[in-house]
């Protein structure tokens, strides 16, 4: 048995185990949001374009869109693939208000931005009023912040609301989004020079990020690199 003054030793940096979790994929018991089995097989690093993050063949450093007309952002960094078992978890915590997966988002993403150099300043993929007052929180807002405590919501900001993007293709998406964004008055200086991440859950065809990468590379921005939770593949 330990002696009294072993026990004063040792009591103060004694930390009870974490109690177990359920896995948000499979339902099985877990020391995290997800045990280690599920994102060994649904979340396995795999070769990506090195400026959109579409999934390629190995050693192919860039897919052909964007040899031929690259993008206003630098480069994106993703976590997963957009697929299951990753979209119904997406959507439940975008349509159904299941907050409690940001922090597994979060983790997702967490390995891949390690190994991504420092950046000025860190902006969620702002959403309108609209969509706020319909969804009731800042989905994108809440992952940015989850990642980096720096995420600034104000800065850059969507003023013009726009119809549903689902079943447009990238021109027409593109056309829709053209004017929806703008910094936010008095704040460009802020922009200038700097090195940004934008911040977005699911990238499709790019359009809203595309456009909003525009916008801060034409007040200034040095570069903008996209960091994001799931690419949907091609």
């Amino acid at each position: 048995m330990p002696t009294p003054a072993a026990l004063g030793t040792w009591l103060p940096t004694w930390r009870p185990a974490p109690p177990p979790q359920v896995c948000a994929v499979c339902g099985g018991w877990a020391r995290g949001p997800a045990c280690p089995e599920c994102l060994a097989r649904f979340a396995a690093p795999r070769p990506r374009c090195g400026r959109c993050a579409l999934p390629l063949p190995a050693g192919q450093p860039l897919c052909g869109r964007c040899q031929l007309s690259p993008p206003p952002f630098s480069r994106a960094v993703v976590a997963l693939d957009y697929g299951f078992p990753w979209d119904r978890l997406v959507s439940r915590w975008k349509q159904s208000g299941d907050l409690a997966l940001t922090g597994l988002f979060a983790l997702l993403m967490r390995p891949v931005l390690s190994a991504e150099p420092p950046v000025d300043a860190v902006l969620p993929m702002p959403a309108s009023p609209a969509r706020l007052r319909e969804r009731g929180y800042d989905q994108a807002l809440l992952l940015a912040r989850a990642v980096d405590a720096r995420a600034d919501g104000g800065l850059l900001r969507r003023w013009r609301d726009t119809p549903h993007q689902t079943g447009l293709d990238r021109a027409a998406r593109q056309a829709n989004l053209r004017g929806a964004f703008m910094l936010a008055p008095g704040r460009r200086a802020e922009v200038q020079g700097r090195h940004l991440a934008l911040v977005d859950d699911v990238m499709t065809t790019g359009a809203s990020v595309t456009e909003a990468s525009r916008v801060l590379r034409e007040a200034g921005a040095a570069s903008v690199s996209l960091w994001l939770l799931a690419r949907t593949p091609e």
